[in-house]
């Protein structure tokens, strides 16, 4: 049997991506015994990008990737990824401030809530980018992503790097660019407006990958992935609907994590049912025609994994984990366990929220067995599908 080149989709989300670990923890232990890659090509966004880097990196010994990325993740703590002492948060708001009443100092002076230079080091420690060239060389991997936001082009930005026949490509806000994947890239992808601060790369500056992103899925099928396995990391909306409480006049805190998911979560459900419609509509237009009329439509398998409770309810329980410092200013805009958790689900990266992620997504995929052993069918043999 042919092998299809399938494709993961690693969806941005902060500190929420530590569910992407459990899972992908998961379909290592579904899968049969096997240093083999799985995932020909990778895309991910922010904090999966990162995920999706790391994996990359380990395309030749895929098993050791997953046990690096688990311990990465389960010893977590904030400050690893941003300065939480006080002078760093007070000085990064008093900046914030001045700029917006009275302007910047300098013409290049970063504007963010939080000083994440601790991630850069972080990653420059556990992600080694010259392992991936040898990777795609010896066809353990086709491709991998980053994606990335053009504040000044408004445009989604996919910088890749993959098998020499892959063409770059120019869409309506969607572009493609081959290029030699570095820090910078995954500092911009994670570079959460107004939060962290944007990064400079080429020409512009850019946020992170999940803001004007209208397309998740579409940089993975460019690469060439002929189905797609979906990592997300907002709990699903058929199955949880929150209960609207006696409504007050929302937090600051509470608005900035309404926008957070608007940027990181809504696009990607919006793409995922948008190819489950094409799919169906495909399914009616016999092979021939589609030919006939030269229609570039094709089915492609996916597969959807995610949260199967709220991740904002999780964080809620999790908030004195928060350093006190970001803590004492997030109350101050109004945030509690109750009206502003959804900013901390994105914020915090603590070693207990971090692992109780990791456990409920090892938990979730492990509850699609069934579906996850249909999707990579081809690397199990008949007795083994049986």
């Amino acid at each position: 049997m042919k092998m299809q080149r399938t494709g993961l989709i690693l969806s941005g989300g902060g500190a929420r991506a530590a569910y992407q670990v459990g899972v992908l923890k998961a379909v290592h232990r579904i899968l049969p015994p096997s240093k083999h890659n799985p995932f020909d090509i990778i895309s991910g966004t922010s904090a999966g990008g990162i995920n999706g880097l790391a994996l990359a990196t380990y395309s030749q010994n895929y098993r050791l990737g997953i046990r690096q990325l688990e311990r990465i993740w389960r010893h977590f703590s904030c400050e690893q990824v941003y300065r939480t002492d006080f002078w760093g948060i007070s000085n990064a708001l008093a900046r914030m401030s001045r700029s917006l009443i009275i302007g910047r100092r300098y013409k290049n002076d970063p504007v963010s809530l939080l000083d994440n230079e601790p991630l850069r080091e972080l990653l420059e420690q556990a992600i080694h980018f010259d392992c991936i060239q040898p990777a795609i060389d010896s066809g353990a991997l086709y491709a991998v992503a980053v994606n990335a936001s053009g504040i000044d082009s408004g445009e989604s930005v996919s910088f890749f790097a993959g098998h020499p026949d892959i063409p770059d490509w120019d869409r309506q806000r969607r572009v493609g660019r081959r290029t030699a994947l570095g820090y910078d890239h995954l500092m911009a992808s994670c570079a959460i407006p107004m939060i962290f601060p944007a990064v400079f790369l080429g020409d512009q500056y850019y946020a992170d990958g999940a803001v004007r992103q209208l397309a998740p899925i579409s940089p993975a099928l460019h690469l060439g992935a002929e189905k797609i396995m979906v990592v997300g990391v907002s709990a699903i909306t058929y199955r949880y609907r929150p209960e609207i409480p006696d409504s007050t006049y929302p937090s600051p805190a509470k608005v900035m994590g309404h926008m957070l998911n608007a940027a990181f979560l809504d696009s990607m459900e919006t793409d995922i049912e948008r190819l489950r419609r094409i799919n169906r509509t495909l399914r009616h237009i016999p092979k021939a025609v589609r030919e006939h009329y030269d229609l570039e439509l094709r089915p492609v398998q996916l597969l959807e994994i995610s949260p199967s409770v709220s991740l904002d309810e999780l964080a809620g329980e999790h908030t004195e984990e928060m350093p006190k410092a970001l803590r004492l200013a997030l109350r101050g805009q109004g945030n509690s366990p109750h009206n502003g958790s959804g900013i901390l689900s994105y914020l915090l990266f603590s070693e207990g929220y971090c692992r109780r992620l990791i456990r409920l997504g090892f938990e979730d995929a492990m509850n699609k067995q069934t579906e996850i052993r249909d999707f990579f069918r081809d690397h199990f043999d008949d007795s083994q599908i049986d």
